[in-house]
């Protein structure tokens, strides 16, 4: 099966929102095993929205669109799909009867054009809303299929995991599925290089690597009739890849740097605690991001002046007067002095210069010292992250934040 997305909305055409939506069908319809090879967007022009209907039906088998199903005069998708397969609407009484009881539970009057939202077209299939008022709706017609889903995440995401991608699997009878190496250390470029071989010899499963800002992913996937059959194809790819780069593997389906940590820290037992300066509490967020965190994580101290480095974390003055703030020795010191203060098992000290102004030349912008202190493991790392560009700030801070998690997942690791 061939499909095609199309997100309705002017206000993502204007860039007032950012269309997640497209990404997160994109990889649903990829574990189905459904090939995709176009995405569009259109606006809340019943014309435009038609012509593009009947573009994305020229070429692939179903097309999913999301947005335009609201109570609204720009509302329309319904009614354009419906004209476009030449079928009238009907109610969905069970919809009717979800919004009626919403309203009155709310004491609220409703206005008549709230039940446009349980308007569909007639003979379609349709796929109750769980955490919304407008249903999905699928039609098919001479072999041709459209599903229309809500366009916010919060009602289209569960309404496809629940609902549409089991019709889609009886639709399709197969399915692909993935598992992902996470990688730090080693380039994209020298991540491919060394996987050549290996990714041009593979046809299923295949082997791919991707590039994030400081780290690689590589996804080997496989197409199966079960998802059995499809892990028993990627798990010796999988064992193969992490064979050949070593340690620069530090998870498979970890999901992030973070919760890699995190987790470890929780299998560990162990609590850490981060003491920045140039990354201004980049690294305590991240950590607290991850659910479960507060178990491991005893706190972060950001301390941009000398005064507060000596004063919490016990940085000594001789140190800052003789090598300044951005130096391994106050890096140190700082990794060290966050754990006495928080009793935590390993603790991160980072310093550095983030830009734009600041640099030097004996220390130039980009410059960034980390330290990891623990009772089994004790280092510190010098990093030059200037790419050379402009406005490189965010990029330095976030380099420099990645470096600081994976230097403490390898002191957790080693504990």
């Amino acid at each position: 099966m061939i499909a095609e997305v199309l997100c309705i909305g002017t206000e993502i055409l204007l860039g007032d929102i950012v269309n997640t939506n497209g990404a997160f069908i994109a990889r649903e319809l990829a574990a189905l095993g459904i090939d995709m090879y176009h995405q569009s967007v259109v606006g809340d022009n019943p014309s435009r929205l038609k012509e593009s209907l009947a573009h994305a039906l020229s070429r692939a088998d179903a097309v999913l669109t999301t947005g335009g199903l609201g109570p609204t005069y720009d509302d329309l998708t319904k009614k354009t799909v419906a004209d476009y397969f030449g079928i009238g609407m009907q109610m969905h009484e069970p919809s009717v009867q979800k919004i009626e009881a919403l309203f009155k539970k709310l004491d609220r009057p409703m206005t008549p054009n709230n039940l446009l939202q349980a308007q569909v077209p007639a003979g379609s299939t349709v796929f109750f809303n769980d955490t919304g008022f407008a249903p999905g709706i699928a039609v098919e017609q001479d072999g041709k299929i459209v599903i229309m889903m809500p366009g916010p995440p919060s009602e289209m995401r569960p309404m496809f995991i629940n609902h549409i991608s089991p019709y889609l699997q009886r639709k399709t009878g197969g399915m692909i599925r993935s598992k992902t190496l996470y990688i730090f250390g080693m380039g994209e470029s020298q991540v491919e290089h060394t996987l050549r071989d290996l990714m041009t010899s593979s046809t299923n499963p295949t082997v791919a690597p991707y590039a994030k800002q400081g780290e690689v992913q590589v996804r080997v996937s496989a197409k199966a009739q079960s998802e059995q059959d499809a892990l028993s194809l990627i798990d010796p790819v999988v064992d193969q890849v992490k064979q050949i780069l070593g340690n620069v593997v530090y998870g498979v389906d970890i999901g992030s740097m973070q919760n890699a940590l995190v987790q470890t820290l929780i299998e560990k037992k162990l609590v850490a605690a981060t003491a920045e300066s140039c990354t201004g509490g980049l690294v305590s967020a991240a950590i607290t991001d991850i659910p479960g965190a507060s178990a491991v994580f005893a706190g972060g101290i950001c301390t941009y002046t000398n005064a507060l480095k000596t004063r919490l974390l016990g940085v000594s003055e001789d140190t800052l007067t003789a090598v300044g703030a951005v130096s391994p020795e106050t890096a140190d010191q700082m990794a060290q002095g966050v754990r006495t203060l928080t009793g935590a098992d390993i603790g991160v000290g980072i310093t550095g210069i983030a830009g734009p102004s600041g640099g030097s030349d004996e220390k130039p912008v980009g410059l960034v010292y980390i330290a990891v202190s623990s009772d089994a493991h004790s280092e510190v790392k010098k990093l030059m992250l200037s790419r050379g560009h402009k406005d490189e700030r965010e990029s330095i801070r976030n380099l420099a934040m990645l470096n600081a998690l994976y230097m403490m997942l390898t002191a957790v690791q080693e504990a």
